[in-house]
């Protein structure tokens, strides 16, 4: 690709949704493409450090753990009052400063209206799984029984409507995007074989994430430096206030023969709800997972799309504690291939979490199979994606 091209992200601020495709906006900026971000100023710091310009808009949807609804409906409510918000905003940012191509999150309904308003190419990036053939029959009739559905789906076409776009409705609109790339496995989107080919499983596109600074083993006790096993435990981003969880986890690994703990905790737990810290623990409320990970010999973890990615990419044999959304499936998809073991948090005791951890980190069929997807995700990601979407580029 020779031309300099404006490629334009249209994003949502929460992390789960912004860290997946900062690789893909990082390596089109370093292939020589103005890159510019709509988004809300909280994301500022991860936007402008890939070199992409902030487009900013202010939102509407929660940002602090907490304050997310359960209610499904309720839930896609909330992403479409934002984009009801910021479509205005970002209207105005590019009217008279057009991409080549438009990049959109699953929630970033904005760019995929200005591709259609404006003939302009639109790709979704999406962090979690796609539709599939009979989405519409299964999911979505599932979600319109619910309480509150039909109001939903007739404010997102109205919305539609009044925005230019009449050929599409809103289950056409918002789950079967013109071009899409995945940046999930294909290992963990259900039926993947049924998948419409506008999509394209590009995998986690993870770079060395340097900014985030590098985890060491920290010296110290007798226990830390005779710890052969690192374990990483962490909820993620949200859903992160859990101490009656991590005092489980004390309990359960806390000097635990042979390994050294690592656990995030989030910024809504002050380790001294937890009580004592064994020696081989080390407390944060946030770590460089990535970093954590590649040394990492297990992970427990909630299971999001992100962190079930990474630890897939990084061959991590996990322990899936689900706290919400889409976290229970991808715990159950994570079982059956066999390279994690599923545990409620109901269920989570400190015994049940440490004879499961043994158990999972010695079992050899698991370690093969992790060690075939990793190489597989590994020689996938970022770079493929970035000519993916160059290909998209008009002309």
């Amino acid at each position: 690709m020779n031309r300099r091209a404006h490629i334009a992200m249209v994003g949502v601020p929460a992390v789960s949704h912004v860290l997946p495709s900062l690789e893909i906006i990082r390596e089109l900026v370093w292939r020589g493409h103005r890159v510019t971000y709509a988004n809300d100023p909280v994301m500022s710091d991860l936007i402008t450090d890939t070199g992409a310009e902030l487009v900013p808009f202010t939102t509407t949807l929660p940002t602090e753990d907490g304050e997310w609804t359960d209610d499904p409906v309720k839930g896609m409510d909330i992403f479409l009052d934002d984009a009801i918000s910021s479509l205005p905003t970002i209207r105005a940012a590019y009217e008279h400063d057009r991409p080549d191509v438009f990049l959109y999150d699953i929630g970033g309904y904005s760019a995929r209206v200005l591709g259609i308003n404006w003939g302009i190419p639109a790709v979704q990036l999406s962090p979690s799984y796609v539709a599939w053939a009979d989405y519409d029959e299964t999911v979505m009739g599932w979600l319109r029984a619910q309480p509150g559905a039909d109001e939903h789906f007739a404010k997102f076409d109205a919305w539609l409507a009044e925005n230019g776009v009449h050929e599409l409705d809103h289950t056409s609109f918002a789950g079967k995007p013109a071009r899409a790339l995945a940046m999930v496995p294909r290992e963990m989107q259900p039926f993947a074989d049924t998948v419409a080919d506008t999509v394209t499983f590009v995998g986690p596109c993870l770079g060395d994430r340097a900014d985030q600074g590098e985890w060491t083993r920290p010296e110290g006790a007798e226990v830390t430096r005779d710890a052969e096993k690192v374990l990483l435990v962490s909820l993620g981003s949200a859903y992160t206030n859990r101490p009656a969880f991590y005092r489980e986890c004390l309990r359960a690994f806390g000097d635990l023969p042979g390994w050294h703990v690592v656990l995030q905790v989030g910024k809504f737990v002050d380790p001294a709800e937890l009580g004592e810290i064994p020696d081989n623990v080390e407390v944060h409320s946030w770590v460089p997972q990535l970093s954590v990970l590649h040394r990492a010999d297990a992970f427990v973890t909630h299971a999001g799309m992100g962190g079930s990615g990474e630890g897939l990419y990084t061959g991590t044999p996990m322990i899936a504690v689900p706290q919400a959304v889409d976290q229970f499936d991808n715990a159950d998809r994570l079982q059956e291939l066999g390279v994690a073991r599923r545990i409620d948090t109901a269920d989570a005791t400190a015994e049940v979490l440490r004879s499961t951890l043994l158990e999972l980190t010695s079992d050899p069929e698991t370690a093969g199979r992790l060690a075939e997807i990793s190489a597989r995700l590994q020689a996938s990601g970022t770079s493929h994606a970035a000519d993916l979407i160059e290909a998209e580029l008009p002309g």
